[in-house]
């Protein structure tokens, strides 16, 4: 027996009962290609999160071998490249600070005259203040400024000029004469022999004197060890000055007269 639905259709029913179903969204729907648009930008997110994960790890893998990499250049940086190139550049570098406080009142204290005299600080030869009791009537004695000047070479330096590297390398004992025709310039010969003194010791007198009223008037000294020592003109240029340890004081012989 058949069952009629109400207008009577065979298999009314039927039809009724599965209109009547429900359905899922898209049930029934036409399923539509996706485009070249949608493939394209499905592609490029693929391949950005494949970038970013690259990146990552790549990131990460360069921090772990940047911080090795830093240390071997900071130390490396630390040192002097080697060159084959022969080179000039003064002495070697040294701790030494050779830096002085202020002169105190009592160092200027006095009559007395001011005078510099040079002292071998990092392996060169630096200026320092001093004072020296000088007769009036020996004003004009280069002799006598001469050996006032080699007194204060001789002296150890202060404690402060000491702590801030400061010394000297002139002994005690040392004098100095003058010598030849008083019409002629100031010859001055030391009681030590030129050759006994080492170089930076030769450096500090012809330097501390070439520096004072004890020089002629373009800045030379005459000088010499005892005699028959010959006398020779000494000059202090700033290679002596930088580097007195190496570069002696350029000299020419001077006539007995």
């Amino acid at each position: 027996m058949r069952v009629r639905g109400r207008d009577g259709a065979p298999g009314g029913g039927r039809e009724r009962s599965r209109a009547g179903r429900r359905r899922g969204p898209g049930f029934g729907r036409e399923r539509v290609p996706r485009s070249s648009r949608d493939r394209i930008a499905d592609f490029v997110r693929e391949r950005t999160g494949t970038l970013r994960e690259r990146t990552g790890t790549a990131s990460r893998r360069a921090g772990r071998v940047s911080l090795p990499l830093l240390l071997v250049v900071l130390a490396t940086g630390c040192g002097i490249r080697a060159t084959s190139v022969p080179t000039d550049f003064g002495p070697a570098p040294s701790r030494a600070s050779c830096t002085l406080p202020r002169p105190t009142v009592e160092a200027r204290s006095g009559k007395r005259v001011p005078v510099q005299i040079f002292l071998v600080c990092a392996s060169q030869l630096v200026t320092v203040d001093r004072s020296v009791g000088i007769p009036n009537d020996s004003l004009d004695s280069r002799v006598t400024i001469a050996q006032a000047l080699l007194d204060q070479l001789q002296l150890r330096p202060p404690t402060p000029e000491r702590q801030a590297g400061y010394t000297t390398e002139l002994r005690g004992g040392t004098t100095v004469r003058g010598s030849g025709p008083a019409d002629q310039p100031v010859r001055l010969r030391l009681g030590t022999p030129v050759q006994d003194l080492n170089a930076y010791a030769l450096a500090q007198i012809v330097c501390t004197l070439a520096n004072s009223a004890a020089a002629e008037e373009d800045g030379a000294v005459i000088l010499a060890g005892p005699e028959p020592e010959p006398l020779r003109r000494y000059t202090c240029p700033p290679e002596v000055i930088s580097r007195p340890g190496t570069t002696a004081p350029p000299s020419r012989s001077v006539d007995a007269g």
